[in-house]
Parts: structure tokens; C-alpha cells; sequence
């Protein structure tokens, strides 16, 4: 076995864990009571169920609300593992996000603000558990379908509130707004999350999710509805004049623009396949080039990234990032434990003069200042093992041409997308975005098939 396939758990099984693992023992302890509960004969529809109201009514909610729902999936979860044993629910995507998970918990322990990490703790292990429902319900095809649908309807509701703002107008609810870095007259839309920022990094994976449902959902009106959902979000998000929003965007569009064409690469002219990928890099460039250029307000806003500290927002960021790498440079290896609680009371005392912060406004300084090299290197891990698996399963259903392969494509253009915008955000700490980013990591684990059941990726070149 060589260091790449150890990394990435290439012939990874799950009875060999069963068979040694102290902690399998306690998954189906009650498998007897399973059996007489008329409820958990219906146990995979009522998760669905579950996560389909938290997922269609996080945008919409308070934020108390949403953890609410949360725990009640944690706690679904836990009455479903202690009463069913199933191997296959182990998957390495599993495995790695336990050890995230226990890098934090070392982390909480050692924190100097103990007390506030284990808040943080807390809400991390909501969010982990919701990962582990959606990765094990998910698995059924039809639920997988229903609860991502619920997302992309949720996610139009959502988007064409956005463009009544933007037509009728919207009062700015902060100052998001630098006068040097947007164009005169131009609204900054914010729908139901109240933030611009926060509603461009809620689109970019369900927009991903959208255009997946195109050619996952069967007939012509739902996939004119799906097309509906896709131009609304995508109008949508642009409209927030968010930078790291359209950073995200455009790493979710290229990300999903490359698995598409891996996608129906087979099924074109043997003359099309070497320009494929060329051809669509160039136009995806050449639409862009043309859009900023075109358009005042894009381009305007797209030039003031590259200002340095002219701009406003950039300078705050600057200085809140000088202020993080003195706090990784004096806790590097553990950080001072996991959540905004923690940061909040550790922040000011190295924030410079009129720059406080509720963040990193960076997910890998803010991973780093929570968790440490070591949290950094287990999420590094987690996020390239969750990329190669999702690769991996869409060779399989390419090959079978499983139209479920939409929705594996979207969840991994939407992790792309939200890690795009969270390299100058820390948006993924927001729950209506946290509970997506672990939704799509949940969707690619439920795909997960032992390695030995997928055939090589030029397999199906002879089709």
C-alpha cells in the first residue's frame, strides 16, 4: 500500500473496524427494542423529515431556533445508532471528522478560556452530529433527493426576496458599504439572513444544488423550476456585491464546470473530448473578463480587492489578520479552543485600536487560532479525503449513469465554493452556512462505496 492510498483510505473496509473497535460495541445496543418500535420501522423517512425542516427554515429563523433543530438532530441520531449496528455507516469521511472533532475536544481542554471553548465545543458537536445523520439518511437515494430539493426550493424563496429588495430598493442594515469600493446607487441585498455577506455564502452552495436538481429531477417542469432556481440564486448572489461571495461563486462554478464535463465526457465524439476542457476554461474566463469589464458596479467592486488597504474592509481585515497570527504564534500546536466564545475573549487582547472582531474573518487562521497546526493539518486531511472519496464515487455512477451523481457534483462544487469565500470570511461559522458546509460533507460520505466496487476511472471510456 503506498502513502497515498494509507492517506486517503483507499482499501479501507468497515467490518475490519467492527471487529476491533471498543466503540462499535455500544451502535446497536438496543437493536432488540428495534424491532417492537413501530415508530423506527419508520427511522430513515422521519430523518429525512427532520433534516429537511431544519435545512428549509435555517435561512428564515433565529439563530436559536436553528439549534434547536440541531439538537433534536443530535439527539435522533444517537437513538438511531444505539439501536442499529450497521457497518457501512463507517465511513473514512467518519473517521477523520472524529478526529477533528477530538483535536478540538483537546483543544477545549487546554484552552485558557475553558469555559468559552466548551461552548464552542458544544455547537461544533451539533454540527457534527447533523453531519453524521445527514451521511447516514442520505444514503437512500429518494430521501437524499427530497432533502436537498427542500434546500434548492428554500434557496428560490430566498433569492427572489433578494430581488425585490434589489428592485424596490433596501436600506443598508450596516456599514458594509465603502464608498471608494462600490459604484454610486448601488444596493447591497441581504433577504432573510440580514447580511450580504451571509446571503452570498448561503447561495453559493445552494446554487451549486440547484443546478444539480437541471439534470436530476425528471420532467420538464421541475427542471424548468430547477433552471428558475438556478438564475434567481445566481442573480441573487451577484447582486450582494459580495467579494469573497464571488470568489466562492466562481470556485463552485469551475469546480462544478469540471466534474460536469467529466461527467458527460463519455457520451460525446471521440473529435470533441481534447477541447472539451480547453473550450470551456476559455469561455468560462472569457464571460468573466467580459462581465468586469462591462459592467460598473462589478467592475468597480472587483478592482477594489486588489487596493491593499485603501479600501476600507480590506484594511479592517489586515489588521485583524496581523492580530490572529500573533495569537497561533503564542499557542501554535492547540490554539486556545474552538468557537467565537473563545476568540471573543481572547481577541482583545492583541486587537490593534478601533479593530474588534467576532472572527479570524479567515476559516484556515480561524481552524489555526481554535485548533492549532494540528486542527489545521486534521481539517486539511478531512477536506482531502472528502475530495478524493467524492471523486472516487463519481467514476462509479458516471459509469452507471445514475443521475444521482448531480447531486455528488454539487456537494463538492459547494464545499469548493464556501472554502473559496471563507479564505477571506468566516462566513462556514454562521449556522446557516455551517449546517450546509456539513451537509454537503454528510451528502459525498453517503455516497461512500468500499474502494474494491469502483472500477478504474477509464473503465467506462469503452462504453
Amino acid at each position: 500500500m503506498t502513502v497515498w492510498q494509507a492517506l486517503t483510505f483507499a482499501h479501507y473496509q468497515p467490518q475490519q473496524w467492527g471487529r476491533s473497535s471498543l466503540l462499535h460495541r455500544l451502535f446497536g445496543s438496543l437493536q432488540s427494542w428495534r424491532g417492537s418500535s413501530q415508530l423506527l420501522g419508520w427511522s430513515e423517512a422521519i430523518g429525512g423529515l427532520l433534516l429537511a425542516l431544519v435545512y428549509g427554515a435555517a435561512p428564515v429563523v433565529p439563530s436559536t431556533a436553528i439549534g434547536l433543530g440541531l439538537a433534536a438532530i443530535a439527539a435522533y441520531w444517537v437513538l438511531l445508532s444505539l439501536t442499529d449496528s450497521d457497518l457501512q455507516q463507517a465511513t473514512p469521511i467518519h473517521w477523520l471528522v472524529l478526529l477533528y472533532w477530538g483535536v478540538a475536544a483537546v483543544a477545549t481542554v487546554l484552552s485558557p478560556v475553558r469555559s468559552a471553548a466548551i461552548v464552542g465545543l458544544a455547537r461544533l458537536t451539533l454540527y457534527l452530529l447533523t453531519f453524521a445523520l445527514a451521511a447516514r439518511i442520505l444514503r437512500n437515494p429518494r430521501l437524499r433527493s427530497l432533502v436537498l430539493s427542500v434546500i434548492v426550493v428554500t434557496s428560490l424563496f430566498v433569492s427572489a426576496y433578494g430581488l425585490n429588495q434589489w428592485i424596490y430598493g433596501v436600506e443598508a442594515l450596516a456599514t458594509w458599504v465603502d464608498p471608494n469600493s462600490v459604484a454610486e446607487f448601488t444596493s447591497r441585498v441581504y433577504s432573510y439572513l440580514g447580511n450580504p455577506n451571509l446571503l452570498a455564502a448561503y447561495l453559493v452552495p445552494t446554487t451549486a444544488f440547484s443546478a444539480a436538481a437541471i439534470g436530476a429531477w425528471r420532467g420538464w417542469l421541475p427542471k424548468l423550476l430547477a433552471i428558475a432556481a438556478t438564475g434567481a440564486s445566481s442573480l441573487c448572489l451577484i447582486l450582494t456585491y459580495s467579494r469573497g461571495g464571488w470568489l466562492g461563486f466562481v470556485a463552485m462554478i469551475f469546480v462544478w464546470t469540471m466534474l460536469g464535463l467529466y461527467w458527460f465526457q463519455p457520451r460525446l465524439p471521440a473529435p470533441w473530448r481534447r477541447w472539451l476542457f480547453p473550450v470551456a476554461l476559455g469561455g468560462l474566463v472569457a464571460i468573466l473578463l467580459i462581465a468586469v469589464v462591462g459592467l460598473e458596479p462589478l467592475r468597480v467592486r472587483a478592482l477594489s480587492i486588489f487596493v491593499g488597504r485603501e479600501d476600507s474592509s480590506n484594511n479592517f481585515r489586515i489588521n485583524v489578520w496581523l492580530a490572529v497570527l500573533q495569537m497561533i504564534q503564542d499557542r501554535p500546536w492547540l490554539g486556545i479552543g474552538p468557537g467565537n466564545t473563545a476568540f471573543n475573549q481572547v481577541y482583545p487582547l492583541y486587537q490593534q485600536a478601533r479593530f474588534t472582531a467576532l472572527s479570524a474573518y479567515s476559516v484556515p487562521l480561524e481552524v489555526m487560532v481554535e485548533a492549532g497546526v494540528i486542527g489545521l493539518a486534521s481539517f486539511i486531511w478531512l477536506l482531502l479525503v472528502t475530495t478524493v472519496t467524492a471523486v472516487r464515487q463519481l467514476t462509479r455512477l458516471r459509469r452507471d449513469r445514475d443521475p444521482q451523481g448531480f447531486w455528488l457534483i454539487a456537494s463538492l462544487a459547494g464545499l469548493a465554493g464556501m472554502l473559496g469565500h471563507g479564505l477571506f470570511d468566516t462566513v462556514l461559522y454562521r449556522p446557516e452556512v455551517s449546517t450546509l458546509w456539513w451537509l454537503c460533507i454528510g451528502s459525498i460520505a453517503s455516497f461512500w462505496q468500499p474502494q474494491a466496487t469502483v472500477l478504474p476511472a477509464d473503465s467506462d471510456e469503452k462504453m
